[in-house]
């Protein structure tokens, strides 16, 4: 940017600007396109304000910013964090908690596929393969880069740009194909109540509403999605609580320890484990909305992953000890069956109401990790300016409609066939997420890392092996149709990254750097952080 002097009405307090700057009455800074001349003629009134205004604005060196905003004229400015209520610890636990879990709804499967034994087995081990070096590896990441994007901003600042694209690509995605879920699983839920949204015309229409309706609470505000998911989860968790008492007297624990090793779908088994138990890096999407990342994102973690696993172990302990094993039974929607059987019909309804409002809030913290990455990802210049607008709430519009628009296009898909889609996708990017963290570790040993993992270089090497491990077998598992569809997905980020590039560089759509990004320190002050204090 080279510096000029503008005058208005010859007045020497006002040179010094910096070009493409006039400065309007009352000395705020309007944006004005170097292209055009622009001439302001104050009136006389006018002129006599701004002979008594003091130069409250100095020229600006070339390449700094001085914190103003700028807007166009008759354009009103675009809502920033800094003017918005931010998430603080509670809600933010809840929204992790509805990232990746939202309840034990959907962990059935698991007792078809592999019996009691294997079911409750994998939920304590599966955390310590998966969960918990994933949710590790998003505190330390998070609290170095707190600013929508996430991981996004990881893999380019380790990988460069392209590969940023890619993993923001695989990952929306997936996102989306996650959220396509809840709208089915609230119905199938609904459906042993309501039979008429069990298909046809009625259940279309209601994925529709029920998209629409929770579409609207995400434009809302963030703010108001932690509250809400909040109240959810409470609602969520109690019956289980319940079922788990009135279940005492039912329990014989000779049936946790059934297992049968020779009639086990462990494809079935692996992706229903490992789509109940990832997307703990969801979360670093909204770290640009949080209050005081660098401390409440590592607590929010901790205290998430509690919740998790005894929010699937507890309900999965009663169900198979209460009741004598039918693996067939042990399908979506099971556990409503089980209430009624163990606590009676009021209790039936409980467990299906708390579904259906885990499902809404699953959906609605998942659409909201999904829009806050599309607006990271404008912010850092790899999709068009328009996705990084905000609405008067504070959220990312055109993210919210367009993630909004992917869950009604694949809501036509079954419950396995999505689960075992988004976890092909979500493979591909923890992949490249885990060469990041790798990779920032070799490149970058010095850079502050307000909360780190407590291994070095080799640790941080060892920690990512089970879990690649992992991935490499699901992916092995996968049926043909699944893989041709995810790998289409792949060639299509990667053929969209360089196309969006030519637009950019032929001028059809405007892409911009936001100037509030944050900068990798590099200066070897490590503010550590305990992960509790």
């Amino acid at each position: 940017m080279v510096e000029a002097v503008v005058e208005v009405s010859g007045d020497p307090q006002t040179s010094g600007q910096p070009a493409g700057d006039c400065v309007t009455p009352q000395n705020q800074p309007v944006s004005v396109s170097p292209s055009i001349d622009v001439v302001k003629h104050p009136s006389s009134e006018e002129d006599e304000k701004l002979r008594h205004l003091p130069n409250t604005r100095a020229s600006v060196a070339m390449g700094q910013y001085d914190g103003a905003e700028y807007v166009t004229i008759g354009e009103a400015a675009t809502p920033t964090v800094d003017n918005l209520k931010k998430v603080s610890v509670l809600p933010l636990i809840f929204l992790i908690f509805y990232e990746v879990s939202g309840g034990p709804f959907g962990v059935e499967d698991s007792v078809q596929a592999a019996g009691p034994f294997l079911a409750l087995l994998g939920f304590l081990v599966f955390p310590f393969i998966w969960s918990i070096p994933e949710a590790l590896i998003t505190a330390e990441m998070g609290t170095m880069f707190p600013e929508n994007g996430g991981y996004v901003v990881w893999v380019s600042s380790a990988l460069g740009p392209y590969w940023g694209f890619q993993q923001g690509w695989m990952k929306w995605l997936s996102g989306v194909i996650d959220n396509a879920l809840y709208p089915v699983l609230f119905l199938d839920y609904l459906k042993s109540g309501i039979p008429a949204v069990g298909g046809g015309l009625p259940r279309i229409f209601a994925v529709l509403a029920l998209t629409l309706v929770l579409t609207y609470m995400n434009y809302r505000g963030l703010t108001i999605v932690g509250w809400v998911a909040v109240l959810l989860g409470v609602f969520s968790i109690l019956p289980f609580v319940v079922m788990g008492l009135v279940s005492i007297p039912k329990l014989e624990p000779s049936r946790w320890l059934v297992v049968d090793m020779h009639h086990v779908d462990w494809n079935l088994y692996l992706n229903t484990l490992f789509w109940n138990l990832n997307y703990w890096d969801s979360i670093s999407t909204l770290a640009g909305e949080v209050d005081n990342p660098k401390k409440t994102l590592p607590k929010a973690l901790f205290y998430a992953l509690i919740l998790v696993v005894l929010g699937y172990f507890f309900p999965l302990l009663v169900g198979t000890g209460a009741l004598p094993l039918d693996r067939e039974l042990w399908t979506d929607g099971y556990f409503s069956d089980i209430a009624k059987i163990i606590g009676g019909v009021w209790l039936r309804w409980w467990i299906q109401a708390a579904a259906a409002m885990s499902n809404m809030g699953m959906f609605v913290a998942e659409m909201s990790s999904d829009s806050f990455q599309l607006l990271g990802m404008a912010e850092r210049g790899m999709l068009p300016e328009f996705f990084s607008k905000r609405s008067r709430y504070g959220t990312p519009l055109i993210g919210i409609l367009f993630s909004a628009s992917g869950v009604l296009l694949l809501s036509w898909l079954s419950f396995q066939e999505i689960v075992a889609a988004e976890n092909f996708l979500y493979c591909f990017g923890m992949i490249l997420e885990f060469i990041a963290f790798v990779r920032l570790r070799m490149k970058y040993p010095a850079a502050s890392r307000p909360y780190k993992i407590p291994v070095g270089t080799v640790g941080s090497i060892l920690m990512c092996i089970p879990p690649t491990i992992l991935i490499c077998v699901v992916l092995a598992l996968s049926s043909l149709k699944v893989a041709v569809i995810s790998l289409v997905a792949v060639v299509i980020g990667l053929v969209m990254q360089p196309g969006l590039r030519y637009v950019e560089k032929r001028r059809w759509l405007k892409f911009s750097t936001s100037a509030n990004l944050t900068d990798l320190d590099v200066s070897g002050h490590d503010d550590t952080d305990s992960i509790v204090r």
